[in-house]
């Protein structure tokens, strides 16, 4: 089976399951989180850690499926760059503080690296950059074959992404700081760090991604931002739950950004199984 087959097949899958995967598994997983950490979830499904990487994976579906036809060697090469990347600067930040902060994972996020990070970490960090960027690309218009604007537009961006997913999970007991700061327990060098991370991880997608081929690809494939769909539903959700109004609200914004695009839609449309409308206008 060559490679197109597989990418059709995987369109076709995404393409039938909008609505679950974009919607369901969020909701239902922001509920599992709470009530794993309110203790109403028994034991063994309680931050069950195979359970909270497969989910993540299935939300990242429509984005991995989406990029999936532009990554070429250059592409391959650049993310396994990032990678080693990732994992280095997580290792490093866990056992010297820099550049987040003090911190430690209380909850094994499926298998763990070294007994220090999760192994799945692309799958958690990658998304918030990718989705982030083609946010950005989005909105630009004709701005986003302007590098500056790509660049600071998504580091911007990112940055939004962690003021909402950080308090969250520390909320929800996933990892904690060992001076809590101001910001919903998160200390203002964990921001900073994402600076840094981020930027990095920014430069390198761009590098390595063909600007007008994603642009096409954007175009074309319907589904590609649904991820950021889920991440609006999950985060959000959890942090209202715990009374994290401003974390809430910027994940408000970045969901009306995404509508500020005229290219989605969130009508449900029972044509088979449920979809999730997010079609081009």
């Amino acid at each position: 089976m060559d490679r197109a087959v597989i990418e059709r097949r995987l369109e076709t899958l995404v393409t039938e399951n909008r609505f679950t995967i974009a919607v369901v598994f969020p909701a239902v997983g922001a509920l599992l989180l709470v009530g794993s950490a309110e203790g109403w979830v028994p034991e063994p499904f309680a931050f069950q850690p195979t359970l909270i990487l497969f989910g993540t994976a299935v939300m990242r579906l429509p984005l991995i499926v989406g990029v999936l036809p532009l990554l070429d060697r250059r592409a391959a090469i650049g993310l396994l760059g990032l990678t080693g990347y990732a994992y280095g600067i997580e290792l490093i930040g866990v056992h010297t503080g820099l550049p987040y902060g003090e911190f430690a994972y209380l909850i094994e996020l499926g298998p763990m690296l070294f007994d220090a990070v999760p192994l799945g970490l692309p799958v958690f960090f990658f998304p918030l950059v990718l989705n982030s960027y083609l946010l950005v690309l989005l909105l630009a218009g004709d701005g986003a074959r302007s590098t500056p604007v790509r660049l600071g537009g998504t580091l911007g961006t990112v940055l939004a992404m962690d003021l909402v997913l950080d308090p969250g999970a520390v909320g929800l007991g996933f990892w904690t700081y060992a001076t809590a700061g101001a910001y919903y327990g998160v200390p203002a060098t964990n921001y900073f760090g994402w600076i840094l991370s981020g930027a990095i991880s920014v430069w390198i997608f761009d590098r390595v991604l063909h600007t007008e081929r994603l642009l096409d690809r954007l175009g074309d494939c319907a589904f590609m931002l649904d991820d950021l769909v889920s991440f609006v539903i999950l985060w959000g959700g959890v942090n209202l739950y715990f009374g994290h109004l401003l974390p809430a609200g910027v994940a408000l914004a970045l969901g009306l950004g995404l509508l500020a695009t005229d290219r989605f839609d969130f009508a449900v449309r029972p044509t088979g199984l449920l979809k999730l409308g997010l079609d081009r206008r």
